[in-house]
C-alpha cells in the first residue's frame, strides 16, 4: 500500500467515525483525488471489514453501528425490555428477533426457570448465553452484519420447526399506515415466520421509531398482539395505534 493511500484510508476512517456516513463525491473533492480512486479505497476498506459501502458512499461497519445504536435511548429501551420480559413465564417458549431492544429482553430473565429462547440474533445469543436459566437455540442462515442476525431460508426453516407461546419483534419503523417495516427483505421474512409460529407477537420499539419507514412493510399492526413502547409518542399517535392493536406504554 502506498503512503498516499494509507493516508487517505486513515482520513476516511476518521471522517466516518465523526460523521457516521460519507459520500464518494465529497471524499474525492476533499482529498483531491478522483471518484474512481475513492471507490477503490472504499472497496479495500470494506474487504478489511472496516466499513460497509453504500450506493454513492459508505457507512460504519455493523458492529460499530450496533454499538452506537445500543447507546441510544438506553433508559427507555431498558424499560421496554423489562416490560417484555415480565410477560415471560417459567418454562416458556419464546422467539426473539433481531434488534437492540429485543436483545435486552433476555437480560431480565434471571428470575425465570426453564425458558426456551429461539432467536436469529447474535446479540440476543450473546446476552442469553450467560444466563444458565435460559436455553437458547440460535438459528443457522446467512449472517447479515447490518443487523447482527441470521436470515434466509435456513433461518426460516429452523424457526418453522418450533412453536412458541410468545414472540418479540424489532423494527426500523412503525405506523398505522405502513405497519411494521424493516430495511431488509430477508429480515422481514424471518419476523413474519416468527409471528406465524407464536401464539402472541409483540413489537418492542421506542417511540422514536413511530412514523419511520424502512424499505419493506412486513406486518400490519392488526397482525400482531400489541406494541410495547414509551410515552414519547407524538400527540394522537397512541389513539391511532390503539385502533389497530394493543399498546403497552412504559
Amino acid at each position: 500500500m502506498t503512503v498516499e493511500r494509507a493516508g487517505r484510508e486513515s482520513e476516511i476512517m476518521s471522517r466516518l467515525s465523526d460523521d457516521g456516513a460519507l459520500t464518494v463525491s465529497s471524499l474525492a473533492a476533499d482529498l483531491g483525488v478522483s471518484e474512481v480512486t475513492i471507490r477503490g479505497d472504499l472497496r479495500a476498506l470494506e474487504q478489511q471489514g472496516m466499513l460497509v459501502r453504500t450506493r454513492g458512499g459508505a457507512r460504519p461497519t455493523t458492529l460499530k453501528s450496533i454499538l452506537q445504536r445500543e447507546q441510544l435511548n438506553v433508559e427507555t429501551k431498558t424499560r421496554i425490555a423489562a416490560a417484555a420480559a415480565a410477560m415471560i413465564r417459567d418454562d416458556d417458549a419464546v422467539m426473539i428477533e433481531a434488534g437492540t431492544t429485543c436483545a435486552m429482553v433476555v437480560r431480565n430473565l434471571s428470575a425465570r426457570r426453564g425458558v426456551q429462547v429461539v432467536t436469529n440474533s447474535a446479540l440476543v445469543f450473546n446476552n442469553a448465553r450467560i444466563n444458565a436459566n435460559v436455553n437458547v437455540i440460535l438459528t443457522g442462515g446467512v449472517f447479515r452484519r447490518e443487523s447482527e442476525s441470521f436470515v434466509g431460508p435456513l433461518a426460516e426453516r429452523a424457526i418453522g420447526e418450533f412453536n412458541a407461546r410468545i414472540a418479540f419483534l424489532g423494527t426500523d419503523g412503525f405506523s398505522p399506515e405502513r405497519g411494521l417495516t424493516t430495511r431488509f427483505v430477508e429480515g422481514a421474512q424471518v419476523a413474519s415466520t416468527m409471528r406465524d409460529r407464536a401464539e402472541e407477537t409483540w413489537l418492542v420499539a421506542d417511540s422514536t421509531k413511530f412514523g419511520q419507514a424502512g424499505f419493506v412493510s412486513f406486518l400490519p399492526l392488526r397482525g400482531i398482539t400489541g406494541i410495547i413502547t414509551d410515552s414519547g409518542l407524538p400527540d394522537g399517535a397512541l389513539e391511532a395505534l390503539q385502533e389497530h392493536t394493543q399498546v403497552c406504554v412504559v
